[in-house]
């Protein structure tokens, strides 16, 4: 007996699957710490701040991504589930609507809460979202600005945070923000590995497809020690945060000779990545409230 196609899920199972339910922390607690970090208080700013990045902002990254790899998303086989769904075309319209929509109301509120310099870092991070997969930009098919941009996606709100509790960008708020920028190029050099050969048939550059497998993971080692040794200029006891980014040189160290046919292996390296994720928070967020008690 033949087996009966997967039913096609409904537009709103749809927009949670496209907004990754799983990496919603990922932006909606840098925003948070910094905010309250450097001074920002328990108020309006603060909820209405992290709300936004935890839901609509990755609504708008992810799901203006799956709209436009539609066609790449199909040859990719790890697609379809937390790492990213397969969005029918049926709600491909529906899902830029909602994703300009919901995130339109948040915006204007956290411009007019804001100053110039809080203005201006969320107009670079929203156009850094767009521009990675908007037609006509397509930052993410352009190599080494695909892992520049991937990487403001995570460090913008913690940068947005940052300027809208005023804070001041002295030396050691500005080793953390270079550190975090560091490792978040890192996981998008090392990310990209993975979708070589589904990148390369889909004809998209990234700079996976243009160094090779193991040269793009050689960058990532790189960019993840550069990270480590940055996080030591923030002084005690935040020089700490080097020690965090040994799990991922571990993670990654095993594929740095990975040949390009067998790119798909470091899928087994990503699926652990985002689960250390987790891990790394909780320890980063008991170093920061270390830090904040001991000031």
């Amino acid at each position: 007996m033949a087996t009966a196609p997967p039913a096609d899920p409904g537009l709103l199972s749809s927009l949670v699957g496209s907004s990754r339910p799983l990496s919603w922390v990922n932006t909606g607690y840098p925003f948070a710490a910094a905010y309250v970090l450097v001074g920002g208080g328990l108020d309006t700013a603060l909820v209405v701040g992290t709300l936004y990045f935890l839901v609509p902002y990755n609504l708008l990254m992810y799901g203006v991504n799956d709209v436009f790899d539609y066609e790449s998303d199909l040859r990719n086989a790890r697609k379809g589930g937390v790492e990213g769904v397969v969005l029918s075309s049926r709600w491909h319209r529906a899902t830029i609507v909602a994703a300009v929509a919901s995130n339109l109301p948040f915006l204007v509120l956290l411009l007019a809460w804001g100053s110039v310099a809080s203005a201006a870092v969320l107009a670079v991070v929203v156009f850094a979202v767009v521009a990675y997969s908007a037609p006509g930009l397509r930052f993410k098919e352009r190599p080494f600005l695909d892992s520049v941009t991937s990487s403001t996606h995570f460090v913008g709100p913690a940068v947005f945070g940052f300027a809208l509790a005023g804070g001041t960008l002295d030396r050691v708020a500005l080793c953390a923000l270079v550190s975090f920028f560091l490792w978040g190029m890192a996981s998008q050099a090392f990310g990209a590995v993975q979708d070589i050969g589904a990148d390369r048939a889909a004809g998209i550059g990234s700079i996976g497809t243009v160094l090779g497998a193991a040269t793009t993971v050689r960058v990532a080692l790189l960019l993840y020690a550069g990270a480590g040794l940055t996080a030591l200029g923030t002084g005690w006891p935040g020089a700490l945060a080097a020690l965090l980014v040994l799990p991922y040189l571990h993670n990654v160290w095993r594929f740095r000779s990975l040949d390009d046919a067998a790119a798909e292996q470091a899928h087994a390296g990503w699926q652990r990545f985002l689960w250390l994720n987790y891990v790394t928070g909780f320890l980063l967020t008991q170093l920061l409230i270390w830090a904040r008690w001991s000031s």
